[in-house]
């Protein structure tokens, strides 16, 4: 475990005796908050465990609880938090994004959070929505997130309405030796699906169809087919074969990296990079990513950062009461927004906010058409055949077999 917190040891161990001294009975729920007394333990990363702190510690002062807040890293948190749930010695609520919930689920990790009509509608309908699975809402949304066109408008004054738009005014700045790139879109060598589904999306491509709920279907794969090998055939036309647009050698590392270094005018990108761009002095507009020519919208995903309640927690009523009462005041959402600078779930923070923050409302529109980020298991099947497909079409190789190929692998996996 890659765990940063002194007393996360033994937290670990006094959790791992209490379940093998009977400890692991559910605490009658019905018990208020203060009557169930004992400890709430919250996992999450560096930087909302930062801000979650002095909050925790004044819900656990009003309602006679140790509240403890402890750090793991991002990129083990969620195996972590399921490993430590299936041996008894998880926390009882964890922070992580939306599209973990289908995993969670599987292994009952989470509990479904109970939330009235009226808090409901406290949030952002696409950010409920990223919460829901198979029916029930199993996390509540504080903060949402999506790609964007950052632009530097010193090179670049106007928004361009499509990709191609886009394509003529890089190689414009490049001939002109204002810029090296044409575009900073991270590609790497492996990939990426999350960066590169906008342009993916826009020239026709899904990555699975819908049931009539509106449910993503994991029986109905849409990488493969005639239609995600045209959108790949207009994307292979903008790699390295082709204009030159999408490089592999353009990666997670480097792409901020280029548009701060002003080595390109664009950057496909999500709210996390403008702390960058504002320390690197530019001057910058942000905007909807655009697609195709006469094709459809750009469709970014959407994810939804969220509070969970662990299923195996030994204080669950406490946790249901903190993420459902607590974590749905605008103090905490705007304490959040302020660690990590993402738009809020919560509408009355937003609102808030928006004053202070236009980037907030922009980052908003670039996300209107955008795709809820698949939370079924079988996205986890996706990720890495796709991501490498795309590499390897950017690099010259054929769409067709390649995606054939790549479809094969998902759908193998799945089964």
């Amino acid at each position: 475990m890659r765990i940063r917190s002194a007393g996360v040891a033994a937290a670990v161990a006094l959790a791992l005796a209490a379940a093998g001294c009977g400890g692991g009975e559910e605490p009658n729920t019905t018990e208020s908050p203060r009557a169930a007394g004992g400890k709430l333990v919250i996992w999450a990363d560096d930087k909302r465990t930062a801000a979650l702190k002095p909050f925790a510690e004044k819900f656990g002062q009003a309602n006679g609880v140790t509240v403890e807040v402890q750090a793991v890293a991002n990129d083990v948190l969620q195996t972590t938090f399921v490993t430590a749930s299936q041996q008894g010695s998880g926390p009882d609520i964890v922070v992580g994004a939306h599209d973990w919930i289908g995993n969670l689920v599987q292994n009952g990790a989470i509990d479904p959070v109970q939330l009235s009509a009226t808090q409901k509608n406290a949030f952002h309908p696409t950010a409920l929505k990223a919460v829901t699975f198979s029916g029930q809402t199993y996390g509540v949304p504080y903060a949402m997130e999506n790609l964007a066109l950052i632009r530097n408008t010193q090179l670049a004054p106007e928004a361009p309405r499509t990709i191609e738009e886009l394509v003529a005014t890089g190689k414009r700045l490049k001939a002109d030796k204002k810029v090296s790139e044409v575009l900073c879109l991270q590609v790497g060598q492996n990939g990426d699906a999350y960066h590169i589904y906008p342009l993916y999306s826009s020239a026709g491509g899904t990555l699975f169809g819908t049931t009539p709920e509106g449910d993503y279907d994991p029986k109905n794969l849409g990488v493969g087919t005639p239609e995600s090998i045209a959108a790949f055939r207009k994307i292979a036309a903008l790699g390295e074969k082709g204009e030159g647009v999408l490089k592999r050698s353009i990666t997670a590392e480097n792409s901020i990296s280029l548009f701060t270094g002003k080595k390109c005018a664009f950057l496909v990108s999500g709210p996390w990079a403008i702390s960058d761009v504002k320390k690197a002095g530019l001057a910058y507009d942000v905007t909807p990513v655009p697609g195709f020519a006469g094709a459809g919208p750009a469709r970014p995903f959407v994810g939804v950062q969220a509070f969970y309640v662990a299923a195996k927690g030994q204080n669950k009523a406490v946790a249901q009461e903190f993420a459902a009462n607590y974590v749905s005041t605008p103090e905490l959402a705007v304490a959040l927004y302020q660690a990590d600078p993402r738009p809020p779930a919560l509408t009355a923070a937003l609102d808030q906010l928006m004053g202070t923050d236009p980037d907030l409302a922009k980052f908003l529109d670039a996300g209107k058409d955008g795709a809820v980020l698949p939370a079924i298991p079988a996205m986890a099947a996706v990720w890495d055949p796709f991501g490498k497909a795309e590499a390897a079409i950017i690099g010259g190789a054929d769409p067709a077999a390649t995606l054939t190929s790549a479809g094969k692998t998902i759908a193998g996996q799945i089964k």
